[in-house]
C-alpha cells in the first residue's frame, strides 16, 4: 500500500453512532464541560504540492474530516495540533502553519470553539495505520472529496481554496 492511498477498514463510513458511541461522544462533552468553562479545538487543512488534503475518519463519529483534536489544559494551539498531526496521521510539521479563524461549534456543544490552521510545509513520518480513534484516513484529491466528507469540513476547505465567505459558525 502507497502511503498516499487511503487505508482500507471494515467499519463502514454511511453508519449511524450505535448507542455505545452516542454515549461515549456524550461522557466526554460531559467531562469537558465539568472540567472546562469552554473547550477549544484544533484541526488543520494539511495540504501537498500535487493538490490535495489530509482526512480522518474516527471510530467514534462518521464522516470524514480534517485531523485535529482538543486542547488540553497546559497546551497551546500549536502544541496540540503538532501532536494531532503526528497522532492521527503522521505528519509532522516543518513551518508554523497559517491560522485560517477560529470557529464556533454548535453542533458539539454550546460552548465548543474550533482553531482551523492551514499547513503546506510538512513531512510524512509513515503512513497511517488503523487505530482506537483513526478508522481510516489518506490524501485526496481537493475536487473529489471521499462520501462523507462533514459539511464543515467542505465549507473550511472551500474558505481556505476558493477565498469563499468565512462563516462564524463550524
Amino acid at each position: 500500500m502507497s502511503q498516499n492511498e487511503p487505508f482500507e477498514t471494515e467499519i463502514r463510513q454511511d453508519r449511524r453512532l450505535t448507542v455505545r458511541e452516542r454515549l461515549l461522544v456524550r461522557a466526554v462533552h460531559l467531562y469537558s464541560r465539568l472540567m472546562r468553562g469552554m473547550t477549544l479545538g484544533v484541526r488543520c487543512a494539511v495540504l501537498d504540492e500535487a493538490g490535495r488534503v489530509f482526512l480522518v475518519r474516527h471510530t467514534y463519529v462518521p464522516g470524514w474530516h480534517l485531523p485535529g483534536g482538543g486542547v488540553e489544559v497546559g497546551e497551546t494551539l500549536l502544541e496540540t495540533l503538532a501532536k494531532e498531526l503526528r497522532e492521527e496521521a503522521c505528519i509532522l510539521l516543518t513551518a508554523e502553519p497559517a491560522l485560517h479563524g477560529v470557529f464556533f461549534n454548535r453542533m458539539a456543544s454550546r460552548r465548543d470553539h474550533v482553531a482551523v490552521y492551514v499547513a503546506r510545509d510538512f513531512v510524512i513520518e509513515s503512513a497511517k495505520r488503523p487505530d482506537r480513534e483513526i478508522a481510516e484516513a489518506g490524501w485526496f484529491p481537493l475536487d473529489a472529496l471521499p462520501e462523507g466528507t462533514t459539511a464543515g469540513t467542505r465549507r473550511r476547505l472551500a474558505e481556505i481554496l476558493d477565498r469563499a465567505m468565512t462563516r462564524a459558525d463550524w
